[in-house]
């Protein structure tokens, strides 16, 4: 446990953190030589990366593990082994040049391919967001229609506080209120007036 944590700061400090300063300070200064120095260094660290995610599922039983990973971190970084450049020099170079168009092709059509899913999946969800709408405003206004069917004559009479149970009394009720109350607005308007 205590090589774990150790192995993670110095990958840290001396593998993330010390390059990316230094990579800082190459484009401050404009030096072209420190430029491709690190690009090299960051190159190795990204396939050192890669590889660490899969090895320290697999290899973390085998002796010494943690103390290899920092030992290869500062070699990679150490002005005297330039381990980067060597690495980048005499392996990922000549494999990525002798591979590069053939990468390429993979990454044109991965890239193809992605952009295609990704509108796919954006149609499927504005269909399923749209279906959801229009449901979801087919149900209420099924419950509202619904509701307004609820309200027959009897319960708005009742709401006024009139209960009656006879549909003819209540159709000549509402014709006499009907009937009446033109007279009243006239009787208002003219108390009003006088």
């Amino acid at each position: 446990m205590v090589s774990w944590i150790i192995s993670r700061l110095v990958v840290l400090i001396f593998g993330t953190l010390y390059p990316a300063y230094s990579s800082y300070k190459a484009v401050k200064t404009k030096n072209v030589k420190e430029y491709v120095k690190w690009m090299m260094y960051w190159i190795i660290f990204a396939l050192f990366t890669t590889a660490e995610t899969f090895t320290d599922l697999f290899l973390p039983w085998f002796p010494f593990y943690y103390e290899l990973k920092i030992a290869f971190v500062i070699w990679l970084l150490s002005p005297y082994t330039k381990g980067s450049s060597v690495l980048y020099r005499k392996f990922v170079h000549p494999t990525l040049s002798s591979k590069e168009q053939e990468i390429d092709e993979y990454l044109s059509q991965a890239k193809d391919r992605s952009y295609e899913a990704v509108v796919q999946f954006g149609r499927r969800g504005l269909n399923v967001a749209a279906t959801a709408a229009v449901t979801a405003a087919a149900k209420g206004q099924g419950a509202l229609s619904e509701r307004l069917r609820s309200f027959s004559m009897q319960d708005l009479t009742m709401i006024r506080g009139e209960s009656i149970d006879d549909p003819t009394e209540q159709i000549s009720n509402a014709q006499t209120q009907a009937q009446s109350t033109p007279r009243n607005i006239t009787e208002t308007v003219d108390n009003s007036a006088g």
